[in-house]
Formats: C-alpha cells, sequence, structure tokens
C-alpha cells in the first residue's frame, strides 16, 4: 500500500484513479495499526482497487473535506467520487465484502 502524504498530490490522485481504497490513519493508534494489517491481506485478495494511505497528521484538510471523524478511516472512491466511509474494521473478511460490494 503506497503512503500518499502531500494533499495537493493526494487529491489528484483521488481523481485519477479508477477505483481507490484510501487508508487514513495516525501512527500512534494500535486500532490503525491492525487495521492497516488487515488492509495488507485484503489488499491481495482484492486487486481490481488501487490502495493507498495517509497519515491524517499530515494532511488535515483531508479530514476537513471529507468529513473523517476517527482513525482508523478507510475511504472507498470510484472515479473520484466518494462512495462510502468505514470506520468498522470487523475483520478482513468484512472489509473484502464491503470492498467486493462496490466492484458490480
Amino acid at each position: 500500500m503506497d503512503d500518499w502524504t502531500k494533499e495537493k498530490h493526494l487529491s489528484e490522485r483521488i481523481m485519477q484513479e479508477e477505483k481507490l481504497a484510501l487508508y487514513f490513519y495516525t501512527p500512534l493508534c494500535g486500532t490503525c495499526q491492525l487495521a492497516g494489517k488487515m488492509l495488507d491481506i485484503v489488499e491481495q485478495a482484492a486487486k481490481q482497487f488501487t490502495y493507498a494511505k495517509a497519515n491524517l497528521n499530515y494532511v488535515p484538510k483531508m479530514a476537513e473535506i471529507y468529513q473523517i471523524e476517527s482513525v482508523p478511516c478507510l475511504l472507498l472512491f470510484e472515479k473520484g467520487n466518494l462512495k462510502e466511509k468505514v470506520y468498522a474494521f470487523h475483520s478482513v473478511p468484512h472489509l473484502f465484502e464491503k470492498l467486493s460490494s462496490h466492484l458490480i
């Protein structure tokens, strides 16, 4: 999963990708570390998405723009449009189902 940390580039990349799973985290968040590992597994199974992550401490405007209430947070985009915000990282199968529901 690529780390996108510059806000200017982040906005441009969001618009460029067909299907994007963008994961927001903070480095001291234990739940974020676990969620990141879960996403690494999902990334291997749901390859139709581009996967990226961003440390929310470095992109605070993104939290404002997308009204991110807490981390971990996964934003699912299609052609630059936000389709879903995921805060609950229950399990790898749960995340896989969330992503799969956007492949239709």
